[in-house]
């Protein structure tokens, strides 16, 4: 590894690479999509994110122009600061450690979670307590019955469960503010 390689991106280089929208799309496809990306499906891809159409609605102009710009100037220059690991010849692309210097200067999901690790501990604590004070015949609680008590706690813990899984597979993900096309 030469020193260049084994220094982090200064500011100034961080900037410049950041400089240039498509730069951020190959940087954010990658990162969403890791491992190794073919250029064309990459050229495909960051066309339809420009144009706001599915990739088989592409033009044929539409998809070279940026295959071109990709091909030509960013991934050289990207491979050039050693951010990507650029095969010209094979015609594959991927993210390089030293991508990692960038992270620093792009922002972070500001928006709140629903603190699921938090909701299952405290169904756990309520669930047990429910079920320790049912067993011990405390009042109100020992006129329920232990199995009745035990399937409520989990068809709650279910519920709970379906709940997540349906908000994450329709949970919409912004764009970056690092997509953002300012030089144009």
């Amino acid at each position: 590894m030469s020193s260049a390689e084994a220094d982090p991106l200064s500011p100034d280089g961080v900037f410049e690479l950041l400089s240039n929208h498509r730069r951020r799309m190959v940087l954010y496809y990658l990162r969403t999509n890791g491992g190794a990306v073919d250029v064309q499906e990459l050229a495909t891809e960051i066309a339809a994110m420009e144009n706001d159409v599915p990739a088989d609605e592409l033009t044929s102009q539409q998809r070279k122009r940026v295959y071109v710009s990709l091909y030509q100037t960013h991934l050289p220059k990207m491979a050039e600061m050693n951010t990507i690991e650029y095969d010209k010849d094979g015609g594959t692309v991927r993210l390089a450690d030293r991508a990692d210097d960038i992270d620093e200067y792009l922002t972070t999901e500001d928006r709140p979670t629903y603190p699921w690790r938090f909701h299952y501990l405290l169904l756990t604590v309520i669930g047990a307590t429910a079920l320790s004070l049912s067993a011990l015949s405390a009042p109100v609680f020992g006129a329920v019955p232990l199995p009745v008590l035990g399937v409520a706690i989990v068809v709650v813990f279910s519920l709970s469960v379906v709940w997540q899984y349906w908000q994450a597979q329709n949970r919409t993900e912004p764009v970056p503010v690092e997509l953002s096309r300012y030089d144009q």
